[in-house]
């Protein structure tokens, strides 16, 4: 049995994944430019130091935009397509079987402690975890291990005791460098990325069973990939 799951934020627990890519795609396909997906894959669930899409068009193709209202422009349509969202499928049903059996919940999100407690607050699901972790706590994000490992610290569960619930082929490798099973239930986006550690893959956690998971079960059937 498991002591603790540790989710991750972004795609994950909401689709801000998906929202994003869309705004993103939108802006730059009115300057005439494809944003594909292998482009901006690079940047899910971790900094924007590789890929930065706010700045591509000025600074790699030399396009003239203004840079600012550049950015209120896609972070106010990504707030339009965010009104769509809610909760994805079997979050809050894990949330709440995990307090039932006495589990620890924890977070670790690449993004800004503000973006998460904002959204979690919004949904209503702030007071499930009892240890959040996030850009703001370490050096460095995903698929750096940091941001688990201190999550498992704050928890205090070894990574033989917790499982990862993620979205994104960063996060996966941030929990497997963190010595931790993982779920990962892809969103629309991530659904098309290649995964390179072992996992359990699933639709979304409505599919899989609670109790497969806190027994470690899900990672011995079918649906354990590489």
């Amino acid at each position: 049995m498991i002591k603790a799951l540790i989710f991750d934020f972004d795609g994950t627990i909401i689709d801000t994944e998906t929202a994003w890519y869309t705004a993103f795609n939108e802006a730059y396909r009115k300057h005439g430019v494809e944003l594909t997906l292998e482009q901006y894959s690079t940047c899910i669930g971790t900094s924007l130091n590789s890929f930065n899409p706010y700045e591509y068009l000025m600074t790699d193709l030399n396009l003239p935009i203004d840079k600012e209202a550049f950015r209120i422009s896609v972070q106010g349509r990504h707030r339009e397509l965010m009104e769509l969202q809610k909760m994805r499928p079997g979050i809050k049903r894990y949330l709440e079987a995990g307090k039932a059996t006495g589990l620890k919940i924890g977070l670790a999100s690449s993004s800004s402690a503000e973006w998460v407690e904002t959204y979690l607050n919004q949904l209503g699901i702030r007071d499930y975890f009892d240890c959040i972790r996030t850009s703001d706590h370490v050096k460095r994000v995903k698929p750096d291990p940091e941001l688990y490992l201190q999550a498992l610290s704050c928890l205090g569960v070894s990574p033989e005791e917790a499982v990862a619930i993620e979205d994104s082929p960063n996060g996966a490798r941030a929990a497997a460098a963190a010595g931790m099973k993982c779920v990962v239930t892809p969103n629309e986006i991530t659904s098309f990325l290649t995964f390179d550690t072992p996992h359990h893959r699933i639709e979304s956690l409505d599919l899989l069973e609670f109790d497969h998971v806190i027994t470690r079960r899900c990672f011995q059937e079918p649906g354990l990939q590489v």
